[in-house]
This record gives C-alpha cells, structure tokens and sequence, in this order.
C-alpha cells in the first residue's frame, strides 16, 4: 500500500517503514503525528484519488529527528556596478518514519498518543508574556501634586559683543647700521 500526502507544499510518495525529510514540523523525537493532507491512496489493484483530498484518510508517522539540510551558497551580482552579496541558508527540515496508512473510515492498530503536527512557519507563538503588577497610579499622582513648582530664574543678561582687537602695529623698521666712516 501506498499513498501520497502533501506537507510543507510539497508532494511525498510514501508506503509504510519509509524514512523521509520533509519541512520542519514542530514536533519532539519520538512523538507519532498524523498527516491528514492525503491526496490519493493505492495498492497493486486499486487506488483512490481526492479532490484534492481523501477526506478522512490520513498516514501516521513518528519523527524520528530535527536537523538541519546541508548548506547553500546564495550569490548575487550584477556586472559592472561593484554589487556582490554572498549569504548562506540551511533549512530546518523533519525526519518521518511512516508507520501506517489509514484510509478514510480504517482506525489505528495500536493506540498511542499522537497529535496533529503544524508546519513551523504557519504555527503561531503561543506564549504570553505574565502580566505585570501595576503600581498604584494614584500614589504617582499625589506625589507629584505635592512636589513644589521650581522657581524662575530670571533670564540672563546678554553680554555686549566683543569689540574687534586692533591690529597689532608694526614696529618700525630698524635701523640698518651703515659700514661706512662718517
């Protein structure tokens, strides 16, 4: 048996003991998810096709791990204008086992616990922040009633401009001493 399900916006062909990576899924090792995006279902004989999907079908899967894909190189460049850009990416993806594929109406063979697994970009956060304790405004209030006005200070004066210094005289040339006998 073997059935094709989507997930990350991708499309997987899968049979049960298949080990796959798919986008990050959030989701601990060792926890069973079902995917219920299952587009089509078949064995040697017959196969079933949704449109799109096969309502009530769905593959379980147990994560095997979270890793991370091997890194790439993003270029960028544009000739004769001094532009270069070189960035790296990894992606976060998922390791699945498929462990069963459950048509619409089949159940479980062996109950365990699972839960639904939503792709990370489309889960949102769901932590608060605790509330903080307010303080009393009203205390804020009154203590600021009671501090006192500050005085004015009166402007200060302006100081007269400066008056330009004269220029420096010069001194008067000196006196050549003559060699000559008078």
């Amino acid at each position: 048996m073997y059935a094709v399900l989507k997930t990350g916006g991708k499309q997987y062909k899968v049979a049960p003991n298949d080990i796959i990576m798919v986008e990050k899924l959030i989701a601990d090792a060792g926890t069973l998810i079902e995917i219920d995006e299952v587009l089509m279902i078949g064995d040697e004989e017959t196969s079933t096709v949704g449109a799109p999907l096969i309502e009530g079908a769905r593959v379980a899967a147990e994560v095997l791990e979270q890793k991370r894909a091997k890194k790439i190189t993003v270029f960028k460049k544009k000739r004769r204008q001094n532009y270069r850009r070189t960035i790296g990416h990894r992606q976060e993806l998922t390791v699945l086992r498929i462990t069963d594929i459950l048509a619409a109406g089949e159940s479980k063979k062996q109950p365990k616990a699972t839960s639904k697994a939503k792709t990370a970009d489309k889960e949102p956060s769901k932590t608060k922040a605790a509330p903080k304790a307010k303080a009393a405004p009203k205390a804020k209030a009154a203590t600021k009633a009671k501090a006192a006005p500050k005085a004015k200070t009166a402007p200060k004066a302006k100081a007269a401009p400066k008056a330009k210094a004269a220029p420096k005289a010069k001194a008067p040339p000196k006196a050549e001493a003559s060699n000559t006998e008078e």
